[in-house]
């Protein structure tokens, strides 16, 4: 079932699309502004219904917060060192947001921004297509891009992200899903109860600013280890909080299930497979009880845990890592699956 609404209007007057896409017993509803994925609705064990993702009931909350609670990121997400990059020996500033750095590509953000929205269905399953302009040299970037990502809601639980961009001329592009899961309900508590196991066989070691250093590590016998089934509160203080990007043991493959996450209090399974090479895994750890959430509820640290397919951070800077570069000839396709279920 497909539902699209008129839910706001932007400062600029532009209305604010919501659609609900309805399949069996799950619902999401997302956003034209910022392409938010703004609720998402599974059964636990016993068929209660809840919502798990953290966010606004207000959609203009999206554009005064930093948590980017369900955004697309773009359209370099994650951390740039400097906000500097260089693509065939030009030279290219990025804004400058997180200190010294960049990060989630400033106000050029595609968080920020009023998408376009269409829905529609798919072999019996509901889903939207959002789409976006970004102009040559915004935030610094070069090239014009045409961008889309699509959320498609199937019946068995499954709810895919599908990205699809070109630009006019070479440029970075790593685009995200921003949202953060809480499988006992959003504004139910923290997650150092879920338990969680990673098919990553390593971690990017980071500075004190996060960004990486370019040494990739072993996560074997560390507390970056989730080779394991473990709870994400077990190693939680000795890895100083997780908001590290885990390498994928496999990539480049049509899809590849690389972390399955479990609620042990509500018994609701999560399993996550992408096609892209990295996965930041954010516990949260900026949130601090003052962010006022759906429902009038504050959302403590620890109060979701994000798993952001992505290319690797600052990688246009560490030439060993995965290329996000993208020029006029190529087509960007990457695809991240969240499929929920219950024991």
């Amino acid at each position: 079932m497909l539902k699209k609404q008129v839910y706001g209007t932007t400062p600029d007057g532009e209305n604010i699309y919501l659609t609900t896409l309805t399949s069996g017993p799950y619902s999401a509803e997302i956003l034209s502004l910022g392409g938010v994925l703004k609720s998402l609705k599974v059964p636990d064990r016993y068929g209660s219904v809840r919502d798990i993702v953290l966010g606004f009931d207000d959609p203009l909350d999206n554009l005064t917060s930093t948590t980017y609670f369900g955004q697309i990121v773009g359209r370099f997400a994650n951390r740039m060192a400097n906000g500097k990059f260089s693509i065939d020996g030009v030279d290219y500033q990025m804004e400058l947001n997180d200190g010294k750095n960049s990060l989630h590509s400033g106000k050029s953000n595609f968080g920020w921004k009023n998408w376009h929205m269409e829905p529609f269905e798919w072999s019996g399953s509901p889903g939207v297509v959002l789409s976006l302009y970004s102009p040559d040299g915004e935030g610094g970037m070069p090239g014009s891009v045409n961008c889309t990502a699509t959320y498609l809601l199937r019946p068995n639980g499954e709810l895919m992200i599908e990205y699809e961009a070109t630009t006019s001329k070479k440029t970075v592009l790593n685009l995200t899903n921003h949202s953060y899961f809480n499988l006992s309900g959003a504004g139910s508590g923290t997650i150092l109860n879920h338990e969680v196991s990673l098919n990553c066989d390593r971690y990017l070691a980071v500075d004190g600013q996060l960004i990486p250093t370019g040494e990739v590590v072993k996560v074997a016998s560390t507390p970056f280890d989730f080779g394991t089934r473990k709870s994400l509160g077990k190693d939680i203080e000795a890895a100083g909080g997780y908001d590290h990007c885990f390498v994928l043991s496999k990539h480049n493959t049509p899809l590849f299930e690389f972390a399955q996450v479990y609620d042990p209090l509500s018994g609701r399974i999560m399993r996550i497979s992408t096609t892209l090479p990295g996965v930041q895994m954010y516990t949260g750890n900026f949130l601090d009880g003052k962010t006022i959430g759906k429902g009038g509820v504050a959302y403590p640290k620890h109060g979701g845990v994000c798993f952001e397919t992505q290319f690797f951070p600052d990688s246009p800077n560490h030439p060993s890592f995965p290329s996000c570069i993208l020029d006029s000839t190529s087509v960007y396709k990457h695809t991240t699956v969240y499929a929920f279920g219950v024991k």
